[in-house]
């Protein structure tokens, strides 16, 4: 069963024609070599934390994760159910960085979403099926946390859906890890958002389908919205001043 809360959503500013300013020469889903200090997780390393992550819950029958940036537009595993939520004591924040690979450069690094501590974050829980929770929850670490040790380790975090409390896997960082990224004002978010592009396309894309993923399920962020705006204003001075 899904449970979809669909709205007609408002007029954003960034569009599919800035994105199309930023497209990199050639789209590639291969994995990189991981930075420095890093190392390719395994199969093994996957399953492993898994079962840690199994021991810390009394009744494994139900399995959700929450979705906060892209894996609302591109879950990466199976599920049989969707439900906005919200969680409190974790925000969105464009904290994790600094990304020369998938969606940056070193001329121009991306910063990803995680959820950092402090606030509430609106999003989507999905149920994975109960019979394939483990291979799901693989293909989920294999999108989420191809390199270890992880800047954004999993945690089970409640997530209030209506009437009902869920228990829910998500990605939050952390923040003793060399990847964390806080200070910046919207203004210098804004500007690395509209210049990093990277092996899997940029990062106003990423923005782009977050944006407009959450608003057509009827969850309207602040700090998203603004940027977006943001951005897109300094896309059109970049590409289009001249026009």
């Amino acid at each position: 069963m899904e449970r979809r809360v669909s709205r007609r959503p408002r007029q954003m500013r960034l569009s599919a024609r800035h994105v199309a300013y930023l497209q990199p020469a050639d789209i590639s889903e291969d994995m990189p070599a991981p930075p420095e200090g890093l190392y390719a997780a395994t199969d093994a390393d996957h399953r492993a934390n898994i079962a840690a992550l199994m021991e810390q819950i009394e009744d494994p029958g139900e399995i959700w994760f929450f979705a906060y940036g892209s894996l609302i537009w591109k879950p990466a595993c199976e599920f049989v159910e969707m439900r906005n939520g919200l969680v409190r004591g974790w925000h969105r924040s464009f904290c994790l960085g600094w990304n020369n690979r998938w969606r940056g450069s070193d001329e121009n690094p991306g910063l990803m979403l995680a959820l950092d501590r402090g606030g509430s974050c609106k999003g989507v829980a999905y149920r994975l099926p109960s019979d394939r929770v483990e291979d799901n929850l693989v293909r989920l670490f294999e999108r989420e946390m191809a390199w270890l040790p992880s800047a954004f380790p999993p945690r089970w975090v409640n997530v209030q859906s209506g009437d009902h409390r869920i228990k829910a896997l998500t990605f939050c960082i952390d923040r003793h890890s060399g990847r964390y990224v806080s200070g910046l004002s919207e203004a210098e978010i804004a500007d690395v958002l509209s210049r990093a592009v990277g092996s899997r396309g940029s990062m106003a894309e990423y923005l782009f389908a977050t944006v407009d993923h959450l608003e057509r399920m009827g969850i309207h962020d602040p700090h998203l919205w603004r940027l977006q705006h943001l951005v897109a204003e300094r896309i059109e001075a970049a590409y289009e001043a001249d026009r």
